[in-house]
């Protein structure tokens, strides 16, 4: 039985997932990990870089130590909560070192450890990406949405 040619969508209740995969994952990156195994590797990294602001705070640390208030106000639109939750991930992640001076008050600093330093060439090579084929996305976007409304 064809899954185009089905009656409702009920039927794709009864057929096992594991069916519908490819018999081979490609290769995005994950060569030195099983197929089977979904690139678990890079799914366990990957948060540390992919939510809202860690890019934004990483390229902020880039030059030198600041502040959490001058990250804050570099950032701009930002919450207090918001900007303290990336910092906690990025210092998790080894990306970020929190660093505390014993005064009165006290001064925290944040700064890129090795780690964090080292992920700046594949930042730089992903943005170069994004601007390089930005009007294509823009363009693929625009047929999209423009099909959708059609279609839909």
């Amino acid at each position: 039985m064809c899954l185009w040619q089905t009656a409702s969508r009920r039927h794709f209740l009864y057929i096992k997932v594991s069916s519908m995969k490819p018999d081979q994952a490609p290769d995005v990156g994950c060569s030195n990990v099983s197929p089977n195994s979904g690139c678990s590797k890079v799914r366990a990294v990957m948060p540390a870089i992919q939510s809202k602001w860690s890019m934004p705070i990483v390229s902020i640390l880039i030059d030198r130590p600041r502040r959490f208030s001058e990250i804050r106000r570099e950032i701009g639109d930002i919450t207090q909560k918001s900007l303290t939750s990336a910092l906690r991930d990025l210092e998790r992640d080894g990306l970020v070192k929190r660093i505390v001076t014993p005064i009165i008050p006290p001064r925290v600093d944040y700064e890129l450890t090795p780690l964090g330093h080292s992920l700046l060439t594949p930042l730089r090579v992903l943005g170069d990406w994004a601007i390089n084929n930005q009007n294509a996305v823009l363009e693929a976007r625009r047929e999209f949405e423009g099909g959708a409304s059609v279609s839909g």
